[in-house]
């Protein structure tokens, strides 16, 4: 059995993380709550390309009705939404701070996101900073890394089959929707 509670939470992931951090960095209770509490998620790093992940994730979320807010260097809008060049520039309130950037890039995307209030930095899959979680963590803010937020609220949510994820699972039962 892996952290969660249930069969749709021992799916195995790419996790490079050791056990000792998965438990800090990816407890599902604190990610239910991230995804139950957030509205507003700052996507650094997300592309203009529809088959890059990070604008997969983000049309996505933003279809399960969370507000994206881009922030790309050079882009003006991306999914309708205007972009900003960093995080500092965006002029309200965000939640979370979901990065798409290489792990040396992070320290500075966390001091970013203490800086603007954000509630929690989240670092994607195979996404591995101690530095930027260390930087957040004493800033307040909770930590999720080396993890998806797309398959995460999927896998809490039961819609990771919608875009052709396969689970692993076979059942009949009807997913339980956490928030």
């Amino acid at each position: 059995m892996g952290l969660g509670s249930g069969p749709a939470c021992d799916l195995t992931l790419n996790s490079i993380l050791p056990p000792e951090l998965r438990e800090k960095y990816q407890n599902p209770a604190v990610i239910r709550k991230v995804l139950a509490e957030s509205r507003t998620i700052a996507i650094v790093g997300l592309s203009t390309d529809r088959q890059k992940a990070s604008h997969f994730v983000a049309t996505y979320l933003q279809y399960a009705g969370y507000r994206i807010i881009p922030v790309h260097p050079r882009a003006k809008e991306i999914l309708g939404e205007r972009a900003y060049p960093d995080l500092l520039s965006i002029p309200e309130p965000v939640d979370v701070v979901d990065v798409f950037r290489p792990a040396h890039e992070c320290p500075e995307y966390a001091r970013q996101a203490v800086e603007i209030g954000a509630k929690t930095l989240w670092l994607q899959l195979r996404i591995v900073s101690l530095e930027a979680a260390q930087i957040a963590e004493a800033g307040g803010l909770q930590v999720v890394m080396d993890r998806c937020i797309k398959m995460e609220h999927g896998r809490y949510n039961g819609s990771m089959h919608w875009v052709g994820m396969n689970t692993g699972i076979i059942t009949a039962r009807r997913a339980r929707r956490w928030f």
